[in-house]
Parts: C-alpha cells; structure tokens; sequence
C-alpha cells in the first residue's frame, strides 16, 4: 500500500516539473548577476562542458533552439536524452500502478 502511495506521488512530480518548467519563463535561470552555482566556476574560475546546460535546457523545453544553442551546443543531444529519460521513467511508474501493462513486481 505504502508502495503504491510513492509511485502515486513519484508519477505527480513526474506530471508537474515539466509543466511548472512551461510555466517558469525561458529565461528564468540567464541572469548573470546571482550566485555561482557551477563548481568550476567558483573554485577555478573555468568554463567546463556543462556550463549554461540548464539555461539551454530550458530554452529548448520551450522550443526556443536558437537561444539553446548559444548557450550550450550540448544541449542538442542532452535535451532529447532528458525527454527520453522521463518518458521512461513516467511509463515504469504508470507500470507499477497498473495503469498499463502488468504491475511491476
């Protein structure tokens, strides 16, 4: 029961984030000003392949590809691989609940 309880509240979480990442606007994370969350950056005041990966993930979720790109060209093959990730993830969880297929067991 309590299982199923998770699954329930794992597959909501799955629901809302893209949704509240629709509703957040495309250049919610650009500004430059505020705190340096990167590792590298901080300690070592270097650019890694990661940097500006989640600007342009957020870019890309709302279809913006042109600023997407600028800030990160990773982002070609990082965004599809997220959207496959949850894809995944949404259907093991609709599995477990036996909304489709057999239940997991």
């Amino acid at each position: 029961m309590f299982k199923r309880v998770l699954y329930w509240a794992w597959i909501v979480l799955l629901a809302a984030t893209p949704l509240i990442l629709w509703i957040l606007p495309a250049d919610q994370f650009d500004q430059e000003g505020g705190a340096i969350l990167c590792p590298s950056r901080l300690f070592f005041d270097f650019e890694c392949y990661g940097c500006g990966m989640t600007r342009a993930v957020m870019h890309a979720h709302h279809m913006e590809w042109t600023e997407a790109v600028y800030f990160n060209y990773g982002v070609v093959l990082v965004y599809p691989a997220l959207v496959i990730l949850w894809l995944y993830w949404f259907r093991l969880a609709l599995r477990a609940v036996g909304v489709i297929g057999n239940p997991a067991s």
